[in-house]
């Protein structure tokens, strides 16, 4: 089989672990894969899964905008910050649109955000969700998030607004309930996540892991220089030779990185630098 690299924009149904998700991607496609972004089994959405060399391209999408719709549940709290952990109170206030409304900018641009105790966030090189689970006391600290806006829906039940929020990278959702409610003199948790958007990624062009199979899987396959934006450079004949050799050549061109395309093909990331260009990540 072709040795074909590039992305799956898969729709991880909710109940799912994006690590089975993965999983089923493997053995459809018979190739190494991995994920961007972990979603909670209890969340659904966008989850794009790198197929082959394609995951070499993690480090350039991992700070890509992303999109999320959200039902907050105000008045209770959870170990977890969402609808499957232990209720740890509950019977709190329910706070109006207004006030919910009045808040809302507190959590708008670069916020401190302190990471669920259960979340995968290494503690001394294991997961606070374990430590967590065995009953120790997990003590995270606060970590800058950029969010970019937060609009509230609509109330969807009778302590339950719905939220859509765009942020960056790392942000915890399940800490916005929480500090939402905080901000509103109550509690909050999370009780349904859907990502809409990762990057290029969108919710409508999707497909679900039951819609993959063994036939359709490369004609869903996203090629890799379409998720991400900079500037090209191609090079062809010996030239192209050279910089396949893993040797530098002059260039003209501003410093920074740009999509490297040898003999018009997408061959993977470039370096300028003073003058000189290199490939800095292959791809093929």
């Amino acid at each position: 089989m072709e040795n074909k690299s590039g992305f799956i924009n898969l729709n991880k149904p909710e109940g799912m672990s994006s690590a089975a998700a993965v999983s089923k991607v493997k053995r459809i496609t018979g190739m190494a894969c991995g994920h961007m972004g972990t979603l909670d089994p209890m969340a659904s959405g966008v989850l794009p899964v790198a197929i082959g060399n394609a995951t070499r391209l993690f480090s350039y999408l991992l700070n890509k905008e992303k999109r999320y719709r959200a039902v907050f549940q105000f008045g209770v709290l959870t170990d977890t910050l969402d609808s499957t952990g232990s209720v740890l109170s509950q019977g709190g206030r329910i706070p109006v649109e207004e006030e919910i409304e009045d808040v809302l900018t507190q959590f708008c641009g670069e916020i401190e955000q302190v990471p669920p105790a259960y979340s995968a966030k290494n503690v001394n090189g294991v997961r606070a969700y374990r430590l967590a689970r065995e009953g120790k006391e997990v003590a995270l600290q606060a970590k800058r998030v950029y969010i970019r806006e937060i609009s509230l829906v609509g109330k969807c039940g009778s302590d339950r607004y719905e939220f859509v929020i765009s942020c960056g990278g790392g942000t915890y959702i399940r800490s916005l309930a929480r500090d939402i409610g905080a901000a509103c003199g109550t509690e909050g948790i999370m009780t349904s996540l859907i990502r809409e958007k990762s990057g290029a990624f969108r919710l409508q062009e999707s497909i679900l892991p039951s819609e993959l199979t063994a036939e359709n899987w490369e004609e869903k396959l996203i090629a890799p220089d379409l998720v991400f934006e900079f500037p090209k450079l191609n090079f062809d004949g010996y030239d192209a030779v050279r910089l396949r050799n893993g040797l530098k050549l002059e260039c003209a061109e501003d410093d920074g990185e740009y999509k490297l395309y040898l003999d018009d093909e997408f061959y993977g990331i470039a370096e300028v630098e003073r003058g000189i260009v290199r490939a800095k990540v292959k791809l093929i």
